[in-house]
């Protein structure tokens, strides 16, 4: 990571804020709000973004569709090996709730940002130094398993049916990330769209999401 290439982005010398609408790449752009903090964020709106990872292939027919269940354990086999990790970016936002220690041990990416290997504080400060944090929700996502880690939620730990939100986590109630101090000064924001993933209309982004770019 180079902090350098971000600083000659006329967007962010101007301190306004950044969108990113292809979802795949947001956690990339939260981790330069968290390792970057010059020039600064002034806030960070995620649409679709999965702040906790993916466990599923998307749009895989229903949750307790044997094939679904085979193509998480297909996938789940190589996954987090170290050539897979260094060279697919999918494989970066692959977060096996029933194998949380090889996910906290070889995860290269979203482990590190989201610190489940320890705390970085440099993270932490400068994430919270965010006006707003916006994250965007597809009510009927069938790109994201599970769609609630666009609210930074996901599965309980152990299993992969139930989910339980962000403020439930160990991420939360550790307050590794500084969501849970945020939170209750009322800089994180919790948005949903009804539609699949990234079906959205103007009039919505307009009324919607403008407002926090003005």
């Amino acid at each position: 990571w180079k902090c350098s290439a971000h600083t000659k982005c006329s967007t962010l010398k101007a301190g306004r804020v950044q969108v990113l609408l292809s979802s795949f790449l947001f956690p990339h752009r939260r981790a330069v709000a968290q390792r970057c903090p010059s020039p600064p964020m002034l806030n960070l709106i995620s649409i679709g973004g999965q702040h906790q990872g993916v466990y599923g292939f998307p749009r895989c027919p229903g949750e307790s569709s044997h094939i679904c269940d085979w193509i998480r354990k297909t996938l789940d086999l190589g996954a987090y090996t170290k050539s897979v990790q260094e060279h697919l970016v999918q494989a970066e936002y692959w977060h096996d709730p029933l194998k949380e220690e090889d996910y906290r041990k070889n995860s290269i990416f979203l482990a590190d940002i989201n610190q489940e290997r320890g705390i970085n504080e440099t993270y932490k400060k400068n994430l919270m130094a965010l006006k707003k944090f916006v994250m965007v929700k597809f009510l009927n996502d069938t790109m994201v398993d599970p769609p609630i880690s666009e609210w930074f939620g996901f599965y309980k730990s152990g299993q992969a049916k139930e989910t339980i939100p962000l403020q439930e986590t160990s991420l939360y109630k550790e307050d590794r990330l500084g969501l849970q101090e945020m939170d209750k000064a009322g800089k994180l924001v919790f948005l949903g769209v009804k539609g699949d993933h990234l079906h959205f209309s103007e009039e919505w982004f307009d009324s919607t999401i403008l407002p926090f770019l003005q």
